[in-house]
């Protein structure tokens, strides 16, 4: 992989150090109480640069999505191929291992007769054995004017529960608008939106699909989507993690 740890990697602070200074106690509240948590600075701005000059470089993925071709949206993205780059392959069950044990719960919560295995590769291992092999990190390009219709990233048989998605731009310098969106759909209400602000380097973690939500009469479900608002001027670039892969 030496052609995948440009300088700008190999300075960078170790994923593991970033990971663990995040209040994870806080997150899992946030979770729970709005199913969206934001784990600020979790990428240096040097490494966030350096993931987004990888945009250019086709060698580093396995295919290439214009939104407005299938109704998504505007703007593109890319999903990346196997072997991952560095910081994504170090993240992602660094991440997970976070978050399985939430995904857990909330599963047991809901009724939902699947248990995640606590490392990564072994969830992986799953994927691949249904025929899920295509690795699903993805890198997002939006121009002015671009924007994501809201949506969720399920693409097969398994499905871990949260995601995260990493602003690689800094807001105000490098664009205007383009801010994160979840949308709540809960049953006899009224959906409710919630805008994430992040910097860059932050990530937000989020529901993917559904998540318990605690009531007067005891817990129900919720369906969310996301997406991102249209971006007013500049360029933006976001690293999807998701942790299952697809068919």
């Amino acid at each position: 992989m030496a052609n995948l740890k440009p300088a700008a990697f190999r300075a960078a602070t170790p994923a593991a150090s970033r990971v663990d200074a995040i209040d994870w106690a806080q997150v899992e509240r946030d979770l729970d109480a709005q199913g969206c948590a934001i784990l600020k600075g979790l990428i240096s701005p040097d490494r966030c640069r350096a993931l987004a000059a990888l945009y250019p470089d086709d060698a580093h993925f396995r295919s290439r999505v214009v939104m407005a071709r299938h109704g998504f949206g505007r703007g593109e993205y890319k999903y990346f191929s196997y072997p991952l780059p560095e910081p994504i392959a170090q993240l992602r069950p660094q991440l997970y291992a976070r978050l399985v044990g939430v995904a857990n719960r909330w599963n047991q919560t809901m009724g939902i007769d699947i248990s995640y295995p606590e490392d990564h590769d072994a969830f992986l291992q799953r994927c691949h054995a249904a025929g899920q092999t295509r690795p699903t990190p993805l890198l997002l390009q939006y121009e002015e004017g671009d924007y994501n219709c809201l949506h969720q990233d399920l693409y097969g048989e398994h499905v871990f529960p949260i995601q995260v998605a990493i602003l690689l731009s800094e807001p105000g310098r490098d664009f205007e608008g383009g801010e994160f969106v979840l949308t709540e759909q809960r049953p006899r209400m009224q959906s409710r939106a919630e805008v994430v602000p992040l910097r860059q380097g932050d990530a937000v973690a989020f529901a993917v699909h559904v998540r318990p939500v605690q009531g007067t009469r005891g817990s129900y479900r919720v369906n969310m989507r996301h997406g991102v608002s249209r971006l007013r001027s500049g360029r933006r670039h976001t690293l999807g993690v998701i942790f299952h892969d697809s068919k």
